[in-house]
C-alpha cells in the first residue's frame, strides 16, 4: 500500500505545483487518511517542499480499524500534545523553505487560518479547494474490496435481524441491535447512525429511531451501513410486519422498486449524474409523487458516507468507472408511512457486466 499512498500524494503535489503552491496542508480527516494511510485524532498532513510529514499530537495507534500510517511517511509528534498540528505544520513548511502553502479553506476555521498566517508570516496561503476530494472519487480495487466487505457485513446483520421477533420492539432497540451485530461481524462500527422507522415513520430519509413499537401491519424501513477499514457503505430495505401487505403498500412498494431499478440501470461510465437521478425520479413523478421526492437519488461513498458525485437534478459532471454510489429513492406519505430502497453499487462498464451490486439482501417485499 505504501506505493499507493505515494502515488496519491504525487498526484496532489502535481495539482499544487500547477496552481503555484510549493507545499500543501491537508487537515480534513478523511483526506489525511486517504493520503497518509491513517488519520489519528487531530493529525494533519504536510506535503512539504523537501519532505512529507504526518503531524500529530500523540503517536498513531497500531489498530487496523484506525489505519496505519504509510511506512514511507515520517511521523512528526508534537513535543507538547496541547499544540495545534496544523499550526505546527505551517511552521515546518516555512522552515523547509516554502514560500506558499495551499490549505483546505473549506475545512479550516477563520481562527485557525489566522493562526497559520501568524506562525508563518512569510508563507503565502492559497486555497487547495476540494482537490483531495476530487482525487477520492474514483476508487482503486483495494478500496472497493473494503466497501464490498462492509456491504457483506451489513447484509449479514440485517439478515439476522429479520429472523428475530420484531413485533413489540422499539425502533431504538432495533437500531442498537443492528449496530451491535455490525461490530460482532467485524465492522469498525456503523457507517452512520442506523435508521429504523415503523408505521407512519417509515420511508423517511434520515429518520432518527424513537420509542415507537413495531405493530402488526406496519411498514418497517431500515437503513444501515458498516464501516470497514475506514470505508463506508449503506443499504436500505422496507418490509411489512406480521401480515400480508395491504394493496396500497404493494402498489407503493412496486413503484419505488421500479424507480430504484431505473436508477441502477442508468449507472454507466459516461452517464450524466443528473440523468441517473432523472431516470429514478421520473418513475415516481409520473405516478404523482413529485412533492414527496427527496432532493437527491444517490451519492458517492467511501471514506465518508456522503461523497461526490451527487445524483441530483442539478448535478454536474458524468460518472466514471470504479465510482461507488448509492441509489436510494423513496416516498413518504405523511401519517401513513412509506418505502425506501437503498443499494450501494460500483459503476462498471457493460463489458465488465455493468454496475456491480454490493448490497445483496433481497428487495422482495417480505412480510416478517
Amino acid at each position: 500500500m505504501s506505493e499507493v499512498y505515494a502515488v496519491r500524494r504525487t498526484r496532489l503535489r502535481e495539482r499544487c505545483t500547477a496552481g503555484g503552491s510549493a507545499a500543501a496542508l491537508v487537515t480534513r480527516p478523511a483526506n489525511v487518511r486517504y493520503l497518509a494511510g491513517a488519520a489519528p485524532q487531530g493529525a494533519v498532513l504536510l506535503l512539504g517542499k523537501r519532505e512529507d510529514l504526518l503531524v500529530c499530537r500523540i503517536p498513531p495507534d497500531d489498530r487496523p480499524h484506525e489505519g496505519r500510517p504509510d511506512e514511507a511517511l515520517r511521523v512528526h509528534v508534537l513535543p507538547q500534545p496541547s499544540g495545534d498540528p496544523a499550526v505546527a505544520a505551517a511552521g515546518l513548511a516555512q522552515a523547509q523553505g516554502a514560500d506558499s502553502l495551499a490549505v483546505e479553506e473549506h475545512h479550516l476555521t477563520v481562527a485557525r487560518h489566522r493562526a497559520l498566517a501568524s506562525v508563518a508570516p512569510r508563507l503565502r496561503l492559497t486555497d487547495l479547494g476540494t482537490a483531495v476530494e476530487q482525487l477520492r472519487v474514483v476508487k482503486d480495487e483495494e478500496e472497493i474490496s473494503c466497501l464490498r466487505i462492509g456491504a457483506e457485513i451489513a447484509d449479514q446483520a440485517l439478515g439476522e435481524l429479520l429472523e428475530s421477533i420484531l413485533v413489540g420492539r422499539t425502533e431504538r432497540h432495533l437500531a442498537l441491535e443492528l449496530e451491535r451485530r455490525l461490530v460482532d461481524h467485524g465492522a469498525d462500527g456503523p457507517a452512520f447512525p442506523t435508521s429504523v422507522a415503523t408505521g407512519p415513520n417509515s420511508g423517511r430519509r434520515g429518520h432518527r429511531p424513537t420509542d415507537r413499537r413495531v405493530e402488526e401491519g406496519d411498514f418497517l424501513s431500515v437503513c444501515l451501513g458498516a464501516a470497514y477499514r475506514g470505508y463506508r457503505c449503506e443499504i436500505g430495505r422496507t418490509f411489512v410486519i406480521g401480515t400480508s401487505p395491504a394493496d396500497w403498500q404493494i402498489q407503493l412498494y412496486d413503484l419505488v422498486f421500479a424507480a430504484q431499478r431505473a436508477g441502477r440501470e442508468a449507472l454507466a461510465p459516461g452517464a450524466a449524474c443528473r440523468d441517473v437521478d432523472r431516470a429514478a425520479r421520473q418513475v415516481l413523478d409520473s405516478a404523482g409523487y413529485g412533492e414527496q421526492l427527496q432532493p437527491l437519488t444517490g451519492h458517492g461513498v467511501g471514506l465518508e458516507i456522503h461523497e461526490d458525485p451527487q445524483l441530483a437534478p442539478a448535478a454536474m459532471g458524468k460518472l466514471d468507472a470504479c465510482v461507488p454510489v448509492t441509489v436510494e429513492p423513496g416516498v413518504h406519505l405523511p401519517g401513513r408511512g412509506g418505502v425506501r430502497i437503498d443499494d450501494t453499487l460500483v459503476v462498471r462498464p457493460e463489458a465488465d457486466g455493468g454496475p456491480e451490486l454490493l448490497t445483496i439482501t433481497t428487495k422482495e417485499l417480505l412480510a416478517l
